[in-house]
């Protein structure tokens, strides 16, 4: 690995936290479902939520996330699958608008809002994500994940950076690695987005560690390192599917930055104090 500096804020977490599977690897024997995040919050600065994309959820839901974590935590959030498969970018204003009213009642823990389009939006729809482009609101951070790799040329990537959008950073098999690694050589916008999902998506056991993902990871890490030098901020987020348990994936990554990787023993000492 390459050594750099870490001037950026480089944050490593998971795609969600509710994951009965991880009692015991992760979370403390006989932790709560409604404890979880409140546990995870102790090991992670950061989640990536997925049940957005199925609904923009009630006001009450986004406060009670803020209110189970500690000051210095942030959410990704995905924005709804009404706004990006359903009404493909289009006439989609009003949800747009109401989503991210939403997603601010998080306040100063509203971290980026992933765009993540269907695998059916091809590049022959880039009127439809010129005109949505600048109906983004400039005081949230906004990533964007292709399904296609057509979509990554010049000019794309020059539309993006005209409205400070970041490109996802995915190990998918749609988007080959290597263009995934040249694409952090030139950010679009002031922060990076990353997503560890995995090949195997037939994993069903999220218990524990099923496939030996360290080369891949030494990769990214070194490509995080660069990115670090690049922006203010870097938000990755490892799913079950990329390794088989994800907790673990995050904290390799965390170790392979030279960040403290919480050990899950270290959770239980701290739910004694409750």
């Amino acid at each position: 690995m390459a050594i750099y500096a870490m001037p950026s804020t480089v944050r490593i977490g998971t795609q969600g936290w509710n994951y009965d599977a991880w009692v015991g690897p992760f979370y403390p024997p006989d932790t709560r479902a409604a404890d979880f995040l409140a546990v995870y919050s102790r090991a992670f600065d950061t989640v990536e939520i997925d049940s957005t994309f199925y609904a923009v959820p009630p006001e009450r839901t986004v406060q009670s996330w803020a209110e189970r974590t500690p000051g210095h935590f942030t959410f990704a959030l995905k924005m709804p699958q009404e706004i990006t498969h359903e009404r493909r970018l289009r006439d989609c204003a009003d949800l747009t608008e109401q989503f991210f009213d939403r997603a601010r009642a998080l306040g100063a823990k509203l971290g980026p809002v992933l765009v993540q389009l269907g695998p059916e939006f091809g590049p022959s729809e880039l009127p439809a994500l010129a005109s949505f482009l600048p109906t983004l609101p400039r005081d949230v951070r906004v990533a964007i994940e292709f399904r296609q790799r057509a979509w990554i040329h010049e000019g794309v990537l020059a539309l993006l950076a005209e409205h400070h959008v970041a490109v996802a950073l995915t190990d998918a098999r749609w988007i080959p690695r290597r263009t995934m690694l040249a694409l952090a050589e030139k950010p679009t916008a002031d922060f990076a987005y990353l997503r560890w999902m995995g090949p195997d998506r037939d994993i069903v056991d999220y218990s524990r560690i099923q496939a030996d993902r360290t080369r891949e990871l030494e990769a990214w890490a070194d490509a995080i390192l660069m990115l670090a030098q690049k922006v203010t901020a870097v938000y990755g987020y490892a799913n079950n599917h990329f390794a088989g348990h994800s907790p673990a994936t995050a904290r390799q990554l965390q170790r392979l930055l030279g960040q403290r990787a919480v050990d899950p023993s270290e959770l239980g000492e701290q739910m004694s104090l409750f």
